[in-house]
């Protein structure tokens, strides 16, 4: 399969995914990669941009080493995309709230030294931008139409709140991450799908 078509499928494969569905407030940080607004009136994100910003990040990360990569999120759909990544790139993973002094206070037990933090949502994870901005490392962020990216060094322009829209990004950059390698080819599958990257509602969150 050609490069172009492998693209293509990608598309098509992520379109459903609910990837590019904003919400009904943009920011003028987020101005730049919002196409139109849909009939409800929610901001759609401009999935080519999209799928170039993972690819930018999956080079910074695969430049500096996944090993040296924390993902922090307080989301709690993030989990399992985030536990996922984590376990396929060997990356640490800190879920849940983020323990204030985690970056910038040596003399705390749980004090790391990432080279780099990858975070879902801005807002809801603020203290690791604050801190990450005060240690001096670079923060790549997935932000939706409404979020405040100036602390961002690498913006993913994507739906940050939907379950499944979560998993395809980390399944995606994941996806990245291995071809910039050389471990996956790019018309390969991997051997988890996006489904598996999904965290699963148990039955009582739905009633």
């Amino acid at each position: 399969m050609s490069q172009q078509a492998e693209s293509i499928d990608i598309k098509k494969k992520v379109l459903s995914t609910g990837i590019r569905v904003g919400t009904q407030v943009k920011t003028k940080f987020m101005k730049p990669f919002i196409t139109k607004a849909s009939p409800e009136g929610l901001y759609m994100l401009d999935l080519d941009i999209t799928l170039e910003k993972i690819k930018t990040a999956a080079k910074f990360i695969n430049r500096l080493g996944t090993d040296k990569l924390i993902v922090c999120s307080g989301r709690q759909y993030a989990d399992t995309p985030i536990e996922k990544f984590c376990e396929m790139l060997d990356s640490k993973k800190l879920l849940g709230r983020f323990l204030p002094g985690t970056l910038t206070n040596p003399s705390l037990p749980y004090y790391i030294e990432p080279k780099l933090v990858l975070i879902s949502d801005p807002q809801i994870d603020e203290q690791a931008v604050i801190e990450a901005t005060n240690a001096g490392i670079p923060i790549i962020g997935i932000s939706n139409t409404d979020n405040i990216t100036s602390k961002l060094d690498v913006i993913i322009p994507a739906n940050n709140r939907g379950r499944k829209a979560l998993a395809t990004v980390y399944w995606l950059l994941v996806r990245q991450i291995l071809i910039e390698r050389g471990e996956l080819k790019e018309d390969e599958s991997m051997k988890y799908e996006i489904d598996d990257f999904e965290t699963k509602i148990t039955e009582e969150e739905i009633e």
